[in-house]
């Protein structure tokens, strides 16, 4: 808008002074003095807007941002299984009844040490994960497979032909996790279940 009022002065300006010349020189001459008289004024206009065009918009000035936050440590996948393992070897030492071989023990002697290890380990297993069934029911109950059935939780075996729904039996209800809390672990490394112990006399 400047540079319009700018260009529309000093069209006028030129344009005045062509009027002199033109009253003093001839007078007479009408077109001549409308030619000298419009053309500063309409150059300078069309100059005035064709100005912003080829000198272009002023450059953004850039403000300076704010450093973005580091990124949080992505822990590694096997590591969430390493400290459930954990979990399980802490409060019912799994790990080591596993690692066991338990051939040269009688059957009543596992049987006795099974029943304190389930007990632990189900308490970490129920602080670590809240499990539901997939499907409602007890094995060996007549079930109906719904339409639009997820295969992903639900698997069917035996006779499997035609369309659903699918009448059976149902033989495991499947199970789910609904909530996950693994325990932190501060300070040790994600591989070791359980770090070794030294008694010191």
């Amino acid at each position: 808008m400047f540079l319009i009022f700018v260009g529309l002065v000093l069209g006028a300006i030129v344009a005045g002074g062509n009027h002199y010349v033109i009253t003093q020189l001839d007078p007479g001459n009408d077109v001549v003095l409308g030619w000298l008289l419009a053309a500063p004024v309409v150059a300078s206009l069309l100059l005035a807007l064709i100005a912003p065009k080829l000198v272009g918009a002023p450059a953004p000035i850039d403000e300076p941002l704010e450093p973005a936050p580091p990124p949080e440590p992505v822990e590694p996948p096997e590591n969430a299984a390493l400290r459930l393992l954990a979990a399980l070897q802490e409060e019912g030492r799994l790990v080591d009844f596993l690692a066991e071989d338990i051939g040269p023990y009688s059957d009543d002697q596992v049987g006795a040490a099974t029943r304190g290890i389930h007990a632990s380990c189900a308490k970490a297993l129920r602080d670590c994960i809240t499990l539901e069934p997939v499907l409602a029911g007890k094995e060996d109950d007549a079930v109906t497979v719904p339409v639009g059935f997820d295969p992903k939780q639900i698997r069917l075996t035996g006779n499997v032909h035609g369309e659903p729904p699918f009448k059976g039996t149902l033989r495991h209800a499947g199970w789910q996790a609904t909530t996950v809390t693994l325990p932190a672990r501060a300070g040790l490394e994600p591989r070791v279940i359980a770090p070794a112990e030294v008694e010191i006399a």
